[in-house]
């Protein structure tokens, strides 16, 4: 009899055994449907041995109903999934169900219909349809799709359709996109371009795993260095995978593809509609998917035929999943390439310490790019002295910073302000009591959001208008917002600058990969002056008329004793600072700073990125901390506070007594309540040798908690909050 395994999507069943019926054929990564009590379920067929479960007699096994018309789950894929249910301490079902992210692409092949023009014009149009008919020569697309491209209604075009000026055609939802050409437009590289991509290339054409850490200047030619190992790729025939840390970077980077390769790349993030996914998943799965540009969650897709993986950005938190499957998107792409046998850039101008360490003890292979492409210089940056040159009361933008703003503006050049805070004040308070507005469902005041006239709370998106009266005393017109946000900037910036075109540039505005585009459109024409932004601008955008560079607030994330403070603020000023002087004209960088002498601030205004590194190094390793010592957290949840406290001191009175584990806490969490539930958190550091997986499974295993309580683990954490 034919017996096998399924991995089905319900972490608390297990594996379960199911019998094969007769003319039905699968093998390990099979996706298939079966019956569970009088549901049916998916599940992946796996290889009986890598997955224990209880023996059920033969006689009692269910047949399969049903195997899936979509390509087995190789076993690269598969092993990366046990490696992250592992590593991660989670299980393998929801690490699995990441790889099967589209459930319409598993049911097969369908149609969808579009719509084109027939040819045939009206004597007479109203100016909607003469616009639609100026825009959509020979554009297809869904009605939806093709009101985007025309600028106007649904119903514009269905009027259009009625009258004949539109037909219908059905066309297979999941049609191949166009190949990329890796000869469309081969860039002239820099002697030092081309050396790196002459490795890179090499490893690709040679199919071995290979990791490489892309160390390049802001400005250097990165994209278009590893650009050469994807065309590389590309004419083997293989797919390649290029991770991005931000939905707002995909526009620009598929612009700059298409360019060089001819079409776009295959895109994959959260903003895709269902038959986009739907598409996109099949056409990975079947090879014909020849570049996927995703965000992090684009590792887990089921390419055919990987040639080679690209981390963009590398050292970016936002690589960094904070809730499900805890992972770091940047190494589980070094594990994939290793599994895949395929070489991985990581690729950054300020590489996560961790990389540089991995280079350093030659794990990796450091590919340095120094200088500035097309003879380009490295801004100047110089450190304004908070203490010293003091913003008028009511304002956050020192003279210095304020004068230089001015001159970038009669010289017609384009300056960018950072601060890295959402809104128009971080808190809201009454004059009269000192009420302060609070988020009913977690730890943490309520930010204005002027723009959109609300109260919000960026950690579990509760909103509120803000009212006429305070809520606790009943005064009128006495609520005061307390510090400045990007919009206070903004705002700031046009009552100096009357006459200056303001962007503003936050998640709350680039909504979409769209917005984004029309954004670094008007940038290029020169249509803005000033732009002000969060860490959206930090990255990726490339501006040569932007010669300036403000950073309002260069202390804001030294704030808050995270172990990771400083290289963070290192890395997202330096890479702000990049944007400037990227074109011919010299770049400035101004910091605005009330700790001008802080280690980073110094290392920041010299440009010695090797000594604060060196320092930093140091530090975490005396502290043994990573990449030198291991971390986890274990953080206990639940609607009722008592319970989570319970929970987590039942897990701190079981904490292993082993001399290599120091086990801290439990402790309330700093954010202490989120989205509702209480939260406590413990701290585990270990050194490096200790199979830390291991003795948090050994711990945690045994115990039992009330049915509201949760337990996660999150190793190698970010965020400590």
């Amino acid at each position: 009899m034919n017996r096998v395994r399924c991995l089905v999507f319900n972490a608390a069943l297990g594996p379960l055994d199911y019998r094969v019926p007769e003319g039905m054929t699968v093998e390990p990564g099979s996706v298939v449907v079966a019956p569970l009590g009088p549901r049916q379920i998916v599940g992946v067929v796996w290889e009986a041995e890598r997955l224990p479960a209880s023996e059920v007699p033969d006689a009692k096994l269910r047949p399969l109903l049903q195997v899936l018309p979509v390509p087995p789950l190789a076993a690269p894929l598969r092993r990366l999934i046990e490696w992250c249910a592992d590593y991660y301490v989670t299980s393998l079902a929801s690490v699995a169900r990441m790889a099967l992210s589209s459930s319409a692409a598993l049911r097969g092949g369908g149609t969808v219909t579009e719509y084109r023009l027939t040819g045939h014009e009206p004597a007479r149009l109203t100016p909607q349809r003469a616009q639609a008919l100026d825009l959509l020569n020979g554009q297809q697309g869904t009605i939806r799709e093709l009101a985007e491209i025309a600028g106007v209604s649904d119903a514009v075009l269905r009027g259009m359709v009625n009258a004949g000026i539109l037909e219908a055609v059905l066309v297979d939802s999941d049609r191949p996109y166009p190949a990329p050409d890796p000869r469309h437009a081969e860039p002239d590289l820099s002697a030092e371009q081309a050396e790196a991509a002459a490795k890179m290339v090499a490893a690709v054409e040679a199919h071995e795993f290979r990791p490489y850490l892309l160390d390049g200047v802001t400005g250097s030619g990165k994209t278009e260095t590893y650009s050469e190992a994807i065309a590389a790729a590309i004419a083997q025939g293989r797919q390649v995978l290029v991770l991005l840390p931000e939905i707002a970077l995909t526009e620009s980077f598929l612009k700059r593809f298409e360019a060089r390769f001819g079409v776009p790349p295959v895109t994959w993030h959260s903003s895709l509609k269902s038959s986009e996914r739907r598409r996109a998943w099949r056409q990975v799965a079947f090879g014909q998917a020849r570049v996927v540009v995703g965000a992090r969650s684009a590792l887990f897709l089921p390419f055919a035929r990987l040639g080679l993986i690209v981390v963009d950005e590398a050292h970016e938190i936002s690589f960094k999943q904070d809730d499900g499957v805890r992972y770091n998107a940047r190494d589980v792409a070094v594990m994939r390439a290793h599994f895949e046998s395929v070489p991985v850039v990581l690729a950054s101008a300020t590489p996560a310490l961790e990389s540089l360490q991995m280079a350093e003890a030659g794990r990796y292979e450091r590919l340095v790019l120094p200088s500035r492409f097309g003879g380009a210089t490295l801004p100047d940056i110089r450190v304004v002295d908070l203490r010293e040159q003091q913003p008028p009361r009511g304002q956050w933008l020192a003279p210095a910073l304020v004068d230089a703003l001015k001159d970038r503006l009669l010289k017609g050049e384009q300056s960018l302000l950072f601060l890295n805070r959402r809104g128009y004040a971080p808190l809201t308070l009454c004059r009269t009591c000192g009420h302060r507005f609070q988020c009913p469902n977690c730890s943490a005041w309520l930010v204005e959001h002027r723009l959109s006239r609300r109260l919000a709370c960026h950690h579990c998106g509760y909103e509120v208008p803000p009212p006429d009266a305070c809520p606790e005393c009943g005064e009128k017109d006495c609520l005061v917002a307390c510090g400045p946000g990007v919009e206070r900037i903004a705002d700031e910036v046009a009552a100096i600058l009357p006459q200056a075109r303001v962007a503003l540039v936050t998640s709350d505005t680039l909504t979409s990969p769209a917005k984004a585009a029309e954004f670094v459109a008007q940038a290029e024409a020169k249509a803005i002056d000033v732009i002000v932004g969060t860490q959206l601008v930090t990255k990726g955008f490339h501006f040569p008329e932007l010669t300036l560079v403000g950073v309002v607030d260069a202390d804001m994330g030294l704030e808050g004793g995270d172990l990771r403070a400083a290289e963070r603020t290192y890395q997202q000023v330096a890479q702000v600072a990049g944007r400037a002087g990227r074109g011919e004209k010299p770049g400035e960088v101004l910091i605005q700073t009330r700790h001008p002498d802080a280690p980073v601030i110094e290392a920041l205004a010299s440009g010695d990125r090797d000594a604060f590194y060196a320092a930093e190094t140091e530090a975490r390793r005396e502290a043994n901390a990573p990449p030198f010592g291991r971390w986890a957290a274990i953080i206990v949840s639940s609607e009722d506070e008592a319970e989570a406290r319970d929970a987590a001191r039942a897990i701190g009175g079981t904490a292993p007594r082993l001399k290599d584990v120091l086990v801290l806490g439990p402790a309330p969490a700093p954010l202490s309540l989120l989205r509702g539930r209480y939260r406590y958190r413990l701290l585990i550091n270990a050194r490096r040798s200790t199979e830390l997986q291991r003795v948090i499974r050994e711990w945690l295993d045994p115990l039992r908690f009330a049915p509201g309580v949760r337990v996660a683990v999150d190793v190698d954490p970010y965020s400590f909050v």
